[in-house]
């Protein structure tokens, strides 16, 4: 390859170079200062720390951010019907928000009342569970209403948080121990 070619080559990667940095860079300084807000908000202590901090950019989303306890898991609290505070783990692989018979309790849905005739498989076997509309979910500033779930006439360990809950928000991603949500 004669040499002016060779200088070519070069100039014409480095022009490239130089111009995919010089559109990259702002996305991410903004991406990097959003995860720093969140970051910097975390408030719950001995629980999944969760955070919603308003977008620092020209959106209006509100977030919040979920970090992993050793377990591997993502657990967060929420306020449900705006009086209950009720722990979940968050699970994609659940296609609603399903509630244990305590939690049900707390939220006032008397499930010895409620009408068991679904069967749903679990990673513990099957059992019968029974639909419920959820008046809202709230973790901070996010804020689901009408949300379906279902009440397990097993005894669950936890209730869970799963898509039926994540399909209503804007987005959801995994960034390390982190969960951030937004809506």
């Amino acid at each position: 390859m004669k040499p002016s070619h060779i200088l070519t080559t070069f100039l014409l990667a480095g022009g490239v170079a130089a111009a995919i940095s010089f559109y990259l860079n702002p996305k991410l300084e903004a991406s990097q200062a959003e995860i720093a807000s969140a970051e910097s908000t975390e408030t719950v202590p001995n629980v999944a720390s969760v955070s919603v901090d308003p977008q620092p950019n020209n959106t209006s989303r509100r977030m919040a951010t979920i970090r992993s306890r050793p377990d591997g898991h993502y657990w967060t609290r929420a306020l449900v019907n705006k009086k209950s505070s009720v722990e979940f783990m968050i699970d994609t692989g659940a296609s609603v928000v399903a509630l244990t018979y305590k939690d049900a309790q707390k939220m006032g849905l008397q499930p010895d009342k409620l009408d068991y005739r679904w069967e749903i498989r679990t990673a513990g076997g099957v059992t019968m569970g029974a639909s419920v509309k959820i008046d809202s979910i709230q973790i901070n500033q996010v804020h689901i209403k009408n949300g379906d779930a279902m009440g397990l006439r097993a005894d669950l360990q936890q209730s869970l948080l799963g898509m039926s809950f994540l399909r209503e928000l804007y987005s959801y991603e995994f960034r390390g121990d982190r969960m951030i949500i937004r809506q």
